[in-house]
């Protein structure tokens, strides 16, 4: 199976669907995201924008996800910026200025944390339910 995303004009996936193998298939028997792209085409209209992705993060960094960004020059999928603060690293994920704490209770289970951006800190969670 293979996975396409559909494109808006800002550049957010709108949408990610699945097609069969063949149907992605060239004259020659041989896979090509271009015949992909003009199946998608001809099941949602030529005016549409699709892109392939990987489920398995094998190209394009990530998966595509609904909401997600494509940035074309850098052939690349991620998220939208979570926080004004954060920074896009080269492996195309965002990083909080200050590294998350890695902090276990006394059970050995790992403290959840949130963001805290007018602080700029990590609050960890102490209260939290299973």
């Amino acid at each position: 199976m293979a996975h396409f995303a559909k494109i808006n004009s800002n550049n957010v996936v709108e949408t990610v669907i699945v097609i069969n193998n063949e149907d992605l298939l060239d004259e020659n028997n041989v896979e090509s995201e271009t015949v992909g792209i003009n199946y998608c085409k001809s099941l949602y209209g030529e005016d549409t924008n699709w892109v392939q992705t990987s489920y398995n993060n094998n190209f394009r960094y990530h998966y595509a996800s609904i909401g997600g960004i494509w940035d074309a020059q850098a052939n690349a999928f991620y998220e939208p910026q979570p926080y004004s603060s954060w920074t896009l690293d080269s492996n195309y994920e965002w990083q909080p200025p200050i590294a998350k704490p890695e902090e276990n209770d006394s059970n050995g289970i790992p403290y959840g944390y949130e963001w805290d951006e007018d602080n700029q800190s990590w609050i960890r969670l102490d209260n939290y339910e299973v």
